[in-house]
């Protein structure tokens, strides 16, 4: 199992470079760099200029908003100047956000992405092998690229491509022609992971010809731990709050009708709609926390998250800790769960 670090969305550019060299000296295999409040290509840049052995992921990359050209540009630049280092995982947003934040046109974003990552191979191709650039989709048409343009062969693969994915349309397209699949916090729980997304996943790859051995697949769940067993339990109160802010966002809901819970996500959303958001946490309940979040001390943590994934997961997601106090004990915990 491979361990990837996150990092908080509002860490400074000027910081990141300082965050990744840590995250590399823990002995993480890979960093996610999120998009939220700054460019997570920018972010990718930084990360992977300052390191010499880890990986950087986008987790995720709003893709609809950029031209597939562009992002392949700085894709293969990212790929090239980090020696196969980068990893592009894209996401498609939800459509609030695409059309009164980005100011982008909305269409469904299923049949959307799959032609988006197919006109990203076939300029990563282009680039690679200096054939003709021709794609034509209902939403992409890529027909021009003269030599004075192309990039040219880099001496590494193309950089893979991971789905962020929640919804089971979504989540089978990363089985049919994305590299890996990336979960969302609200759905990386283990039982949603096999009664949601691995069935998902598999549906997608079989369209395809491929087999669930073929996709990556990133748990990239809420955890609860910490040097003792009070820091721990810390930590999974912070989780509540985080959760219920998200279980307040319909899409995310069938991660709670799975444990029979679905009323519980219209009363967030009912509280979030009259800005009561103070009033949410307390509706979380004990019992599906401890369900959903893996809660122990590092010396234990390794081993109930092994317990949980073991079948389910290729990459799984562990925090940094905020203070480097006790980095030689996440230092073995990351070393657990890598053997």
């Amino acid at each position: 199992m491979q361990v990837y670090a996150g990092m908080d969305q509002r860490t400074p550019l000027a910081e990141v470079a300082a965050y990744a060299r840590r995250v590399e000296a823990l002995g993480y295999d890979g960093l996610c760099v999120a998009e939220a409040v700054h460019d997570c290509l920018l972010l990718a840049h930084e990360a992977l200029r300052a390191t010499t052995r880890l990986k950087v992921a986008t987790s995720v990359l709003v893709a609809f908003p950029r031209s597939p050209m562009v992002v392949a540009l700085a894709a293969w630049d990212l790929q090239a100047a980090s020696r196969g280092r980068f990893e592009l995982g894209l996401g498609s947003q939800v459509r609030g956000n695409i059309v009164a934040r980005y100011s982008t046109d909305w269409t469904s974003p299923v049949p959307r992405m799959r032609e988006y990552i197919q006109a990203l191979r076939a300029i990563f191709a282009c680039f690679e092998q200096g054939t003709p650039l021709h794609f034509e989709g209902e939403h992409y048409r890529f027909t021009r690229l003269q030599p004075f343009f192309n990039p040219g062969p880099i001496g590494h693969p193309a950089p893979p491509i991971h789905l962020g994915a929640v919804g089971p349309a979504m989540t089978a397209l990363a089985g049919e022609v994305a590299d890996g699949h990336m979960s969302h916090p609200t759905h990386s729980a283990a039982r949603g992971l096999r009664e949601l997304a691995v069935p998902a996943l598999e549906r997608g790859a079989m369209r395809a010809g491929r087999s669930l051995d073929d996709v990556t697949r990133m748990a990239a769940g809420l955890l609860a731990t910490g040097p003792t067993a009070e820091a721990a339990q810390q930590a999974r109160e912070q989780t509540r709050e985080l959760f219920a802010f998200l279980y307040s966002t319909p899409a995310y809901w069938p991660a709670l009708e799975i444990y029979g819970s679905g009323e519980l996500g219209e009363r967030l959303h009912a509280l979030s709609r009259e800005g009561r958001w103070s009033e949410l946490p307390p509706l979380i309940p004990d019992e599906l926390l401890d369900t959903m979040v893996p809660c122990a001390p590092y010396g234990q943590i390794a081993a109930l998250l092994v317990d949980r994934y073991r079948d389910l997961a290729t990459h799984i997601t562990f925090p940094v800790p905020e203070t480097s106090d006790h980095d030689e004990e996440v230092r073995n915990v990351i070393a657990s769960l890598r053997s």
